[in-house]
């Protein structure tokens, strides 16, 4: 109820009380920070940020009324501190959710016009605050190619992308980083803004005048690049290994650590020995791996058993972080 009529204050223009922070986010010398001490310190993982791909953890559907979003929140937060003591620093969620294994939902934290929905960020903020008391990062998307058509121009574009970033900032968020919108240039977008370089480097530099402190990246497609232009502009890559074998994703990391920043897959499906394989190749590389176990937490119906979800995969999150010789 708090976070419901904490966003209904903001965005009625009333300031709000800042949340406490318990963890804070931060990038030195190419590496993760948490609390001001490098991530997973002495491990194969040291300075990386690994995490799984949550997005329809907050989900609705508009034109479904048999479909209970709180319900199926409620189900990730209780297993939300699973995932943090299986070695995983971080979650990526969207506030327009992903792909949930059918076409045609309404899923969008957006009107038309681009001003928020309340009951849509309330559960984002309950999830963030999570995460924030277990030590967890969230990489927060704004914008998903099957449902940018919800706004109505562009201008509602902006307005949305503006609106999220001041909501990250008066809700006092620091362990919250940006994805302006995954997989921009996907052919599913509409608006130009999110399927363009020079579309993606405006709303960065909307998104630093509005929150001068907030990291901020955008994701490529699938086969793990990033344009140049983009690369030197962001505050890290985020990249998508979903079609890249797992033989290339060396050179994949190689051809992007010439720009001296954090490298963070943040969305990759392949499950069991060969998602294993795959975590392993990108942080003997130097990036971090995020899981996308599309099946079982993305597809309906949404799934959350903790390391249950794929024990492989989970077993190597351990591995690289430390957290097998913990447990």
């Amino acid at each position: 109820m708090f976070a419901l009529l904490a966003a209904m204050a903001f965005w009625s223009g009333r300031p709000l009380r800042a949340a406490e922070s318990h963890t804070v986010v931060a990038i030195r010398e190419g590496r993760w920070l948490v609390n001001g001490r490098i991530t997973n310190p002495g491990t194969p993982a040291e300075g990386l940020l690994m995490n799984v791909r949550m997005v329809n953890a907050t989900f609705e559907d508009q034109r479904r009324a048999d479909f209970d979003p709180e319900a199926n929140t409620k189900r990730f937060l209780a297993r939300l501190p699973e995932y943090a003591a299986a070695g995983v620093q971080a979650i990526t969620l969207n506030l327009q959710g992903g792909m949930p294994g059918y076409e045609g939902a309404l899923n969008s934290a957006y009107t038309p016009e681009g001003a928020p929905r309340p009951e849509y960020l309330a559960r984002v903020a309950r999830v963030i605050r999570a995460a924030d008391r277990l030590g967890m990062v969230v990489i927060l998307g704004c914008f998903y190619q099957r449902q940018d058509q919800v706004l109505r121009d562009e201008a509602a574009v902006r307005r949305a992308f503006q609106n999220a970033v001041r909501w990250i900032r008066e809700q006092g968020f620091r362990n919250v980083v940006l994805e302006i919108a995954n997989e921009f240039g996907h052919a599913g977008f509409d608006h130009p803004l999110l399927k363009s370089v020079s579309g993606q480097l405006e709303l960065l530099r909307l998104a630093r005048q509005t929150a001068p402190d907030l990291l901020v990246s955008t994701s490529g497609l699938g086969d793990g690049r990033q344009t140049a232009r983009l690369a030197e502009a962001l505050d890290f890559l985020l990249i998508h290994f979903n079609t890249t074998p797992v033989r290339n994703i060396p050179q994949r990391v190689a051809a992007l650590r010439r720009f001296g920043k954090p490298i963070v897959c943040n969305e990759d499906d392949k499950v069991g020995g060969e998602g294993r394989r795959a975590l392993e190749a990108c942080v003997a590389a130097g990036a971090s791996w995020g899981f996308m176990n599309k099946r079982v937490n993305q597809f309906q119906p949404f799934e959350f058993h903790g390391p249950a979800d794929d024990p492989v995969v989970y077993a190597a999150f351990r591995r690289v972080t430390g957290k097998a010789k913990a447990n």
